[in-house]
């Protein structure tokens, strides 16, 4: 059960709570350069899941079996030797984000050329959105960042990741893509219409999603059966003063 309620509060902080782009702010280039339209800001959306999803899965198999500390396929290349190759993690990362956007751009081309006419120029600038190398960059540090090999995340963990950031981006740019569509048929100041009025648009979206702020910590209690009440007693006790000699215990 607390591996259930650890994906589902996994899964609602990188979609909502803790979007990447109204929360982080990571994405901005695509966010911004490709919500004029509905159709096309899904369209991305949908391109980003899949290329996030897929660069995420070989981000934590090449984090686990080869660059962290202590990890197999080193070890036993190594005769047993533990050698930390983590400082490798942004080329590696970066040479598979690369990689999946390529495979991505050549699937659109051949089976929806109106598609990635659309896109344009928007399509391989997936390979830089940093939105991506975050999600990769976050789960190595839940594989290779523990000490404690039991909080290590395994692969249902970072799947869970970044398929729902992934679903969070999308969420994003889809609403700032509506409403951008009917800012044109609204009387905008000449000095805010184009990317002035954008921005601006895209900072009260961020301070409405502020508003979950903390519904993760209050979640993961509810699902694991610790009351925040019971949570704070036991902090309570725990940092009580003993009893002195002589006083009633």
């Amino acid at each position: 059960m607390d591996y259930i309620a650890n994906l589902i509060v996994i899964a609602l902080s990188a979609a909502i709570i803790n979007n990447y782009v109204l929360h982080y702010f990571v994405g901005i280039c695509p966010f911004i350069g490709v919500s004029r339209r509905v159709d096309m800001a899904f369209g991305m959306g949908c391109a980003v899941t899949f290329v996030i999803t897929i660069a995420s899965l070989l981000s934590w198999t090449l984090t686990y079996f080869v660059l962290r500390q202590g990890a197999p396929l080193t070890m036993w290349l190594t005769g047993g030797k533990p050698i930390d190759l983590s400082v490798l993690n942004y080329i590696v990362y970066i040479f598979v984000i690369a990689s999946s956007v390529q495979f991505v751009e050549m699937y659109v081309r051949k089976f929806f050329p109106p598609l990635y006419k659309a896109f344009g120029v928007y399509l391989p600038l997936i390979t830089t959105n940093c939105a991506i190398l975050f999600a990769c960059l976050k789960i190595s540090s839940h594989v290779s960042g523990v000490e404690n090999p039991a909080q290590m995340w395994g692969v249902g963990q970072a799947l869970t990741l970044s398929f729902f950031a992934g679903l969070g981006f999308t969420l994003a740019i889809v609403i700032m893509a509506g409403i951008r569509e009917e800012l044109d048929h609204c009387d905008v100041p000449k000095s805010l219409r184009g990317a002035g009025i954008t921005l601006i648009v895209a900072g009260i979206m961020a301070l409405a999603f502020m508003g979950f702020t903390g519904v993760d910590r209050g979640l993961e209690n509810v699902l694991k059966k610790q009351p925040v009440e019971d949570t704070a007693d036991k902090q309570a006790a725990t940092t009580a003063p003993a009893p002195q000699d002589g006083q009633s215990k």
